[in-house]
């Protein structure tokens, strides 16, 4: 693992991303990509590593949020 790790929003803002950039290539709505950053949505292996790739960064310098208790 690394020494350090980034949230996911770091990692698209590092990507000079804005989250409507993310969510137009991934055809998903903005919504989503937020909910995504804030563990409101659980990731799909697939989609992660489409994030990575995009963002230009290993899995495991990537820290995803716990996600959030469903209430």
């Amino acid at each position: 693992m690394a020494d350090f790790t980034i949230s996911l929003a770091a990692a698209r803002i590092n990507a000079n991303l804005t989250q409507e950039e993310v969510a137009k290539k991934m055809q998903m709505s903005k919504n989503l990509i937020i909910d995504m950053e804030l563990g409101r949505r659980d990731l799909k292996p697939q989609e992660f590593s489409y994030l990575c790739e995009l963002y230009g960064v290993s899995k495991d310098l990537i820290r995803l949020p716990a996600a959030s208790p469903k209430g």
